[in-house]
């Protein structure tokens, strides 16, 4: 194994994943896993993984913003709340998916303008890397794929969108960061009355965080707006090491029984 050890040298497994709340998927995750691991498999929802390497066990709220997004939270009793993460077809904005298939739509709405503001407000460079990317030739192709049922990947767009200096890129990430930092609000509030005079730890992560400045910049500054007890740290956490975290608490409580 990569880390250089055995199953049997394993005392406790935890995994994070996007829809571990469900019953089924988290028993199919770790029907799997006992079949080569002798330890016990705990199976927790990403949001939870995330909040502990942000935080420990202590108070905060952490906002995920990759493929999909969810704002969630805990406070100093070890109450939790969540918003957001609804969902591609009704909700993640913010999400690297919402920020793909914004664009497309931008895209398609400049297209409709005339030739003059047409060829003002798109970006060759964006769409050539949004056909590139479906196998497509045109708009019209483009526009077939992006309304096809099952959906496509718009996720996959996210990429040229954060790399890009045209001006649609630029409006969607920011309106991306004004969603983010409304579903962290929203949590923070649930959980800190206005009578806790704060300062609320929240941290980010994600890669629309890691690889779009400009939401990662205006999420902060829209936070701040919204909540200035906010008090956000820089670092974009990386969930595995909470579920690290949550094995090992586990794995000792076990052994002090």
């Amino acid at each position: 194994m990569a880390a250089g050890i055995t199953p049997s040298q394993v005392a406790r497994t935890c995994v994070g994943g996007s829809g571990a709340a469900r019953s089924e998927l988290a028993a199919a995750v770790r029907g799997f896993l006992t079949e080569v691991l002798p330890s016990p498999v705990d199976v927790v929802g990403d949001m939870e993984i995330a909040l502990d390497a942000a935080f420990d066990t202590g108070p905060g709220v952490i906002v995920i913003a990759g493929t999909g997004s969810i704002a969630y939270g805990r406070d100093r009793r070890g109450t939790t709340a969540r918003a957001g993460g609804w969902g591609f077809a009704i909700g993640d904005e913010g999400s690297a998916h919402w920020i793909g298939r914004s664009t497309v739509a931008a895209v398609l709405r400049a297209s409709d303008a005339g030739p003059a503001e047409a060829d003002h407000l798109l970006s060759r460079e964006l769409v050539t890397s949004f056909c590139k990317t479906w196998g497509v030739t045109s708009l019209t192709a483009l526009a077939r794929v992006a309304n096809a049922v099952p959906p496509p990947d718009f996720a996959a767009l996210f990429p040229a969108i954060a790399a890009s200096q045209d001006e649609l890129a630029i409006d969607v990430l920011a309106s991306a960061a004004g969603e983010l930092a409304r579903i962290a609000s929203a949590v923070l509030w649930r959980l800190f009355t206005a009578d806790d005079p704060g300062p609320v730890p929240v941290a980010m992560t994600g890669s629309v965080f890691r690889h779009a400045s400009v939401t990662r910049e205006g999420f902060y500054n829209e936070l701040r707006r919204l909540e200035p007890r906010a008090d956000l740290s820089p670092t974009i956490i990386e969930p595995v090491e909470g579920a690290l975290r949550m094995a090992r608490r586990a794995a000792a409580a076990a052994r002090s029984k």
